[in-house]
């Protein structure tokens, strides 16, 4: 994403989640405890516009996604959602679906790594949305479900069907998709949906460090290497191989560059400037 804007300022308070900001660090919180954190129309736009922003924001280097009470995400709210399109006609239906979409690819495409700090249910929209991540941190409360096909509708969902094979293989992505059964924390740690389980209850914790290393880190190293693993996964390999020349070439003119050699030539460690 650009990091130009416009003259409109930046939004002070988020309506339909929680975030905060600690040096360096982002922390959005999906906050309807009551209803698992189901989202509405109103919380898709927000994480699709609050990513916008924080994207042009060169002081957030690291972002937590998390969700309050005692699941992650139960995915898109029936009530709120899944009664209100049965009332939309295809072009209005078709702006949500864009919409949702949107928020898995402003994940994927903003300039720093998010966490997804999972406990308990990850369930439809909530589970896409972890998925999206960088890093999956769960504790082993977490269980991911893909529900889509079980309301009748595709179990290819906000780029579902084009993540999920990529992390756990085309065998593991077509019955977790087709059957939408839940995928409980050790399997999802066997087949490579999660990248850390921790004790219980700790995945905050655990979410919350590893985003603490990440953003004392060389941000624009990290920067490049997320926008290269998104970028080549549809690469053959002499586009990927030039497109890591090219990159390479850029950031030995960095700062970051220049500084590791330094602190290796004076025995003490790097001073990350993010440039």
């Amino acid at each position: 994403m650009s990091p130009f804007t416009g003259s409109t300022p930046r939004t002070p308070d988020w309506q339909h989640l929680r975030f905060e900001v600690d040096d360096g660090v982002a922390t959005v919180t999906l906050a309807r405890p009551d209803k698992l954190n189901a989202l509405t129309f109103g919380a898709y736009a927000d994480l699709r516009d609050l990513l916008a922003e924080l994207s042009r924001d060169k002081s957030v280097r690291a972002l937590v996604l998390g969700g309050e009470g005692r699941g992650f995400c139960s995915g898109g709210d029936v009530d709120e959602i899944i009664g209100a399109t049965l009332g939309m006609d295809t072009a209005q239906l078709l702006d949500f679906n864009r919409m949702t979409g949107q928020v898995v690819r402003a994940i994927r495409e903003c300039p720093f790594p998010v966490i997804a700090a999972v406990h308990g249910v990850a369930a439809g929209a909530g589970a896409v949305l972890a998925l999206a991540a960088d890093f999956r941190v769960a504790d082993p409360s977490a269980r991911f479900s893909f529900l889509f096909t079980r309301v009748g509708l595709s179990g290819g969902d906000m780029g579902a069907a084009y993540l999920l094979p990529r992390f756990v293989g085309l065998g593991h992505a077509t019955r977790i998709l087709m059957l939408g059964d839940p995928v409980r924390a050790p399997e999802a740690e066997r087949i490579g949906l999660i990248s850390e389980l921790t004790d219980e209850g700790k995945a905050p914790e655990a979410a919350q460090s590893l985003a603490r290393r990440l953003a004392d880190g060389p941000a624009l190293a990290y920067a490049q290497t997320k926008a290269l693993l998104t970028s080549e996964l549809d690469m053959p390999l002499a586009a990927s191989v030039e497109l890591d020349a090219a990159t390479q070439a850029l950031l030995m003119t960095g700062e970051d560059y220049k500084e590791f050699h330094a602190a290796f030539t004076e025995k003490r460690p790097p001073k990350w400037q993010g440039r």
